[in-house]
């Protein structure tokens, strides 16, 4: 193993801050290691692996297609694609879909198609965004500049213009932010790489006035919260609204690298032939993936499912006299001043539990959504042993 650590060391960039562990194989909730160790999986890839690691359908969807067709490009109809379209529109309030690689990707795409749509209409003026300390919404350039968190932009000034920061949950602070040139507000429901921070509904109502005031879009980045997540397919859903656009990525694939964005239609039409595109965006790979993942998750009682045993996770966190935020099995757990939760991970792991952090000093619980309540036992079993108060 230190071998190998040492050649990962020598041939990949140091930008990562990784645990000195590489998994090998995956069954479920659970994963072993190089020498055989088995953990439970409480961070799913980051709130990516919906369905757990190695699914049989999954396994058998990218086995059969990969076996028929990975790539043909989006010169081309794809019919997985057009199928896992048709899922994501018929079970939302949004009108069309759009494919590509990553929740990065799906921001970058939504900013340029808000530029679009208002330049499309006559009011090229209209192209700053609004987004929001503690918000997460991707590397890349335009994302990182989205991302109104400073850690982030060291060494990447200058950013794109026409993003502009205002406080979350603090309706003085969006309004103070509002320009002639303001076009959109975008958001997440629960912030996840802020410290799994829900969005209060009297905010989000002013979100809304302030919207529909100022002919404003609303665009709703779902990329952690999306694809069941929150208890159901979308966090909007939880709430009375409907965002004008919604960016995902993360769960869509079950493990496979995929996202999208929802749009309306007038919206989405914005996007002409040679406006926007993506190489590998959607392909056959991918969106066999995406396909198996979707028929789960909308599978009778499936979300319903989630909700309960988030609400489960959260009575056995509370338990182990830990505070919770968040919704289904999107959970967080600011920890005090003096508990890091970089080291109770770390603690964590080496006793055979994967969980991941976010900002604020939280704990995150992003399991895979098939996990059982026996599981999940088994998992704050081992977290009891490494938190005390």
């Amino acid at each position: 193993m230190v071998d190998f650590i040492s050649q990962a060391d020598r041939y990949l960039f140091p930008n990562y801050a990784r645990y000195p562990v590489s998994f090998v194989k995956g069954e479920g909730v659970y994963l072993y290691d190089t020498e055989g160790k088995k953990y439970i999986d409480m961070l799913a890839g980051i709130a990516v692996n919906t369905l757990g690691h190695s699914h049989p359908d999954i396994v058998d969807a990218i086995c059969k297609q990969a076996s028929q067709l990975i790539h043909t490009s989006n010169l081309f109809y794809i019919q997985p694609q057009i199928e896992v379209a048709k899922l994501l529109v018929e079970n939302s309030c949004l009108d069309k879909a759009f494919f590509c690689n990553s929740g990065a990707e799906a921001n970058e795409t939504a900013i340029k198609l808000v530029r679009k749509y208002f330049y499309d209409r006559g009011k090229p003026e209209k192209y700053e965004i609004i987004t929001f300390t503690g918000g997460f919404h991707g590397r890349t350039i335009g994302s990182l500049t989205a991302t109104a968190q400073p850690k982030y932009h060291e060494g990447f000034k200058p950013l794109l213009q026409g993003i502009r920061y205002a406080e979350f949950n603090n309706p003085d602070s969006l309004k103070d932010a509002i320009s002639e040139n303001t076009a959109a507000i975008m958001f997440e429901f629960i912030q996840g790489e802020g410290g799994v921070n829900p969005i209060n509904q009297e905010f989000l109502q002013e979100i809304k006035n302030i919207a529909q005031e100022n002919g404003l879009l609303i665009v709703v980045d779902e990329v952690q919260t999306g694809i069941g997540r929150t208890g159901k397919l979308f966090a909007y859903q939880h709430y009375d609204i409907c965002p004008d656009i919604i960016t995902l990525a993360k769960g869509l694939g079950g493990g496979v690298p995929v996202g999208a964005v929802l749009a309306k239609r007038e919206i989405a039409d914005s996007f002409q032939p040679g406006t926007h595109g993506s190489t590998f965006g959607g392909n056959y790979l991918a969106t066999a993936a995406a396909r198996v993942v979707l028929e789960h998750v909308l599978s009778d009682g499936f979300l319903e499912d989630v909700t309960q045993k988030g609400k489960y996770l959260e009575e056995k966190l509370k338990e182990l006299g830990l505070e919770t935020r968040g919704k289904g099995l999107m959970l967080g757990s600011p920890l005090p001043e003096d508990i890091k939760a970089g080291d109770i991970a770390k603690k964590a792991l080496e006793n055979g539990l994967v969980v991941g952090t976010a900002g604020g000093n939280t704990l995150r619980f992003v399991p895979p959504l098939i996990i059982t309540r026996d599981q999940i036992d088994e998992a704050l079993e081992v977290l009891a042993k490494v938190v005390q108060f």
